[in-house]
This record gives structure tokens, sequence and C-alpha cells, in this order.
């Protein structure tokens, strides 16, 4: 019971940092100065390459960054520059983790019995077909939708994407992302009424991030029952 406790005191704390994210980084960047711009490396670099922390700010981080370069708190080419390293770094060594890792998961005794419905190599197969179809427009597109940003380039690389297609769609995408995130936070986040609402469009950027996805996988469900 205790850590039942102590994990849902975790996901409220987390929770509200994501919907105050703006009064958290200005904080932050008063805290630490200069030192800032590595804490959001890190985070962005986390977020986006390793499997195991899809539940850090992506999004969110960085259109609260835009709002703070806005009001000269931070540096807008600073901010652009660092971030979209991160954000490409990160999905090349999530890329590599799936490639190295994959192979074996989907092989030996751990695809036996109940584990072979789901860690079937034919799942991994399938996945190789469709990255090196439509791989690109997956890498572009999952970097606006929380959470499966975090596991699509490891699919890639356990799919075995062909690495150039993957490396040119990673940095497309990465830029594209940190520009559009970061830049809708310094064009917009001090307007009054979205400053007033900052929680509110948090949760809007979630929603819309999710949009594309979605609406991807209605295409193909629909093409699949044609």
């Amino acid at each position: 019971m205790e850590f039942i406790q102590i994990f849902v005191d975790y996901a409220i704390f987390l929770f509200d940092y994501l919907l105050h994210l703006d009064q958290h980084l200005a904080a932050l960047v008063a805290q630490y100065g200069v030192w800032i711009y590595v804490i959001m490396f890190a985070i962005v670099f986390a977020e986006t390459g390793l499997v195991v922390t899809p539940f850090l700010p992506g999004d969110s981080l960085l259109f609260a960054a835009g709002t703070l370069a806005a009001v000269s708190a931070l540096d807008l080419s600073t901010l652009l520059i660092l971030l979209s390293i991160a954000a490409i770094l990160g999905d090349a060594v999530n890329y590599a983790i799936g490639r190295y890792a994959g192979p074996r998961v989907f092989r030996g005794e751990a695809t036996q019995g109940f584990w072979g419905k789901i860690l079937n190599r034919e799942h991994l197969n399938r996945a190789h077909e469709f990255f090196e179809r439509d791989g690109g427009k997956a890498v572009v597109m999952a970097r606006f939708a929380p959470i499966v940003r975090t596991f699509v380039p490891f699919v890639a690389g356990a799919g075995a994407m062909t690495y150039s297609k993957f490396a040119f769609y990673n940095v497309t995408g990465g830029i594209f992302w940190v520009v559009v995130c970061t830049g809708g936070g310094y064009a917009f986040g001090n307007v009054p009424i979205v400053k007033a609402n900052f929680s509110l469009v948090i949760i809007g950027i979630i929603v819309i991030s999710l949009i594309p996805m979605a609406l991807e996988l209605f295409r193909h469900q629909r093409m699949r029952l044609d």
C-alpha cells in the first residue's frame, strides 16, 4: 500500500508539473542560470532516446522554453540548436538500442508459449516492411505524438529500417519538431489569454499532437477493411 501511495503521489506531482511547466521552468532558469540549457538538453534527449522515459515533457517543455525566450529569459537561437541536437541524438540512440536489442528479444525462449504470441518474429518482419515502405512518414509524425515518439525509433531499429533513410527523417523531424513547438511558444506563449490558461494550452498541445497519428491509424484501418 505504501508503494501505491508513493506512486500516486509521484503521478500527481508529475501531472501538476506538466500543467504548470511555465512556472517551474521559470523558477529553474532563475535558480540554475545557463545550466538550464544542459538540463533541457538532458530532458529532451532522455524523452526521445531512452525507451523507459516516455513520461518526460516534450512538446510542453519546448513550448514553455519558447515562451521564456520571448521575454529574453532564454536565448532562442541557443534553444533551437541545442534542443534540435538533443532530439536528433535521442532518436539515433533509441534506434541503436532497438537495432541491438530487438532481434535478441524476438528469438530464443522469449518467443515461446505466451510470449511467442506477443514477441512473434513475424511481427518483426512486418515492422521491417512497414518502415521500409512508410518509415519516413512515421518517424517525422511520431515527433509530434507524446509517448509514441519514444517508441517509434526503437521499433524502427528493431525492424532494421535502413539507417540512411532513418537518419534523414530523424534529422528532418527533429529540427521541424523543435522549431514548431519552440517557435509556437515564442510567438504565442505570452499572449494574455494563452498565458492565463497555460495548463489548458498544454493539454491542447498534447491533444493536437495526437491527431495526425490518430488520422493515419484511421486511414490504415480503412484501407485494411476495403
